[in-house]
This record gives C-alpha cells, sequence and structure tokens, in this order.
C-alpha cells in the first residue's frame, strides 16, 4: 500500500498494476489485507495465464473478488490488523538499533581500533571505563592485514568457530524437524520456517542449527540471507545452503556473527561468487573470512557487552514473528467474516500492553 504524504508522485513498472480504492464503498488498508489474504493470492493463482512467465493483467485483475463488509467493519478489520503490523514494525525497528550498536562498537573495536588510536595519542579513549581501555594496546604492528594493535594478529573466521559442526544423517535425525531455507532468512530476520516430518523433509534439510551459531547464505551471498541463532528448537534445521559457523566458545558467537555479518564480509562472498545463474561460494569460503585476533580479554569483554544485545535482537524477532503468526491466522477469519470484531479486540489489547 502506498503510504500518504512521502512523495507527490510513484512510477510502477509494466509488469505491475495499480488499484486505486473509492473511499465511499471500501477503506483502502481493508483491500490492502484482503489482497495480501491466502484466499485472493489462491485466486491469482488459479486465473493466472500459463503462456511463458505466469502472469495476470487489468482484465483478470478486476474479476477477482473481495468481500466488502460496512464501511465500518472494514475500518474495524484494519485497525485490528494494523496494530498488529504497528507492533511488529515496532520490534523491527528497535532490533534494528540494537543490531546496528552492536556493528558499530565491533567496528570501533576491531577494525577502526579507536580506542588504540586514542591511547597512542595520548587520550583516553571514549566511552569505556578504565577497566576496558586498560585491556587495548597503545601501539600498532604491521601485518598482512595492515596495522594492526600491538600483540594482535590477523587470523580467519575459523580461527573463532567450526564450519557444518553438526549434521543430520539417515541414522542420526529427529523424528520431525522445524526447517529454514534461504528464501526465509534475510539480515538477521527467519521470517519463515516450516515443520516437516524428516523423510518428507526437502533433501537440503541436514543442518542441525545450535546456539549461538551463525548461518550465511552461500548462493548469492548479496542477498545477505543470514541470521544469528538464539536459543533455537532443538529440532531447528537449516539448508545445506548456508555455511554453518558454530563458535568454538560460547561467548564468542556474536564475534563470529559481527565478523562475519560485516559489510565488507558480505561484499567480499559476492565478489567471489560465480557460476552464472546462481553465483555461490564454497561455505569453505565464509569460513576463511580474513578477520582481527585480539587478546583473549579483550574479547571476553566485548561478548560481555555484545552477546546480550544479541540476546535482545532475537528476542524481538521472536516477538514479531509470533505477532505475524497471529496476524496471519486472524487476517483470513476476518477479512471472510468468520471471525467478528468483538471476539478478537480484547486479545488484541492484550498483545499491545
Amino acid at each position: 500500500m502506498v503510504p500518504g504524504g512521502v512523495f507527490d508522485r510513484y512510477v510502477i513498472s509494466q509488469s505491475q498494476m495499480k488499484l486505486t480504492v473509492d473511499p465511499a464503498k471500501a477503506d483502502s488498508a481493508f483491500v490492502y489485507y484482503a489482497c495480501i489474504s491466502a484466499d485472493f493470492t489462491r485466486q491469482v493463482f488459479d486465473n493466472a495465464v500459463a503462456a511463458g512467465v505466469p502472469h495476470i493483467n487489468l482484465g483478470i485483475l478486476r474479476s477477482l473478488r473481495i468481500p466488502i463488509p460496512s464501511l465500518d467493519v472494514q475500518r474495524g478489520i484494519a485497525a485490528v490488523l494494523g496494530t498488529i503490523d504497528d507492533r511488529i514494525d515496532l520490534f523491527r525497528q528497535t532490533n534494528d538499533t540494537l543490531e546496528a550498536i552492536a556493528h558499530a562498537l565491533f567496528k570501533s573495536w576491531f577494525v577502526d581500533f579507536d580506542p588504540v588510536r586514542a591511547k597512542a595519542e595520548g587520550r583516553e579513549p571514549e566511552g569505556m571505563d578504565a577497566e576496558t581501555a586498560a585491556l587495548f594496546p597503545s601501539e600498532f604492528d604491521e601485518s598482512e592485514l595492515g596495522l594492526i594493535p600491538k600483540g594482535w594478529r590477523a587470523g580467519l573466521l575459523s580461527d573463532f568457530s567450526v564450519l557444518n559442526a553438526s549434521k543430520w544423517t539417515s541414522k542420526n535425525h529427529p523424528q520431525s524437524i522445524r526447517y529454514i531455507d534461504l528464501s526465509g532468512v534475510s539480515q538477521n530476520r527467519i521470517d519463515q520456517s516450516t515443520l516437516y516430518i524428516f523423510g518428507e523433509a526437502p533433501s537440503r534439510a541436514r543442518h542441525h542449527l545450535r546456539d549461538g551459531d551463525t548461518i550465511i547464505g552461500t548462493v548469492r551471498p548479496g542477498n545477505r540471507a543470514f541470521a544469528y541463532i538464539h536459543e533455537p528448537e532443538a529440532t531447528l534445521t537449516g539448508s545445506t545452503g548456508f555455511a554453518v559457523l558454530s563458535p568454538k566458545y560460547k561467548h564468542l558467537s556474536s564475534f563470529v556473527y559481527l565478523a562475519a555479518t560485516r559489510e565488507e564480509a558480505i561484499a567480499r562472498l559476492e565478489n567471489l561468487a560465480d557460476g552464472g545463474a546462481y553465483p555461490a561460494v564454497r561455505p569453505s569460503v565464509v569460513a576463511e573470512t580474513p578477520c582481527i585476533i585480539p587478546c583473549p580479554n579483550t574479547l571476553r569483554r566485548f561478548s560481555e557487552l555484545a552477546n546480550p544485545l544479541m540476546a535482545r535482537v532475537c528476542e524481538g524477532g521472536a516477538h514479531a514473528r509470533a505477532l505475524a503468526d497471529l496476524r496471519d491466522t486472524l487476517l483470513p477469519r476476518l477479512i471472510s467474516g468468520k471471525l467478528r470484531m468483538p471476539d478478537v479486540s480484547e486479545f488484541v489489547e492484550e498483545e499491545k500492553a
């Protein structure tokens, strides 16, 4: 739905169509929710022209049907679903802020070396207590990565993590799994997962994902299909299209994730990907991502700050997914009239609280 008050004009491509709602007949937000409902999507697929690339046209769009209750009911339904979406957006905005803080801290300590530069110039590192500042040297040494703090060294992500450490096999697997594929993951958001009986799961469903793992999509890595795994279901399973980095020690989990998902690290994978229609990198290329190896005490102090941030990001993501599930459950029932407004308003108010 095009937001109001952002731009005066919009241009759409030839592969898109625009529907303008008559406000005397329908509420635009209600029509939006009706158009993303499962019933409407089913109509689109059932009526698509199959020749060449499946598609619909304006004539087909005009023939598709949505329920039209009274305007008051439409507005009430849109308000309920909009309230849930607002809560989802709030969780996601908070998550983005928390993760940006974690990335900024990583960059300051382990890329720009701000505390070391400050001490080398005779200044106290900003925003840092004396005990933490004492963990950083005040000099630099040459390395293959350029100047790095004295006593630190250049290394790889494999120095901190194990690649694809746990896999299900034909003889060792649970009865059912919760499966995530590359299409359901984007920039530390797991938006889609599917429950399968193991024998009926896709053949790529093999990586057993555990607490603290980092997953990085190896196919089209520029799509940023990566995520930090926090307190997962015991049978959470990732596609073999992910490289799974399991920290060698629990406290290294946030360091591994932040090092692996830096813009420079993802750009490196994107540049190394090959394969024509499906450019990809080998999982070992992900594990070979260059990174700095700081002294253990500095690394542990970083983990004390970053791990709680990443845990909060994941907890916020879980709340957002639960609300999305609620919205997706309510949407078809509200749109179809099977569930009426008084039945859900009290429940939604509890969710807001």
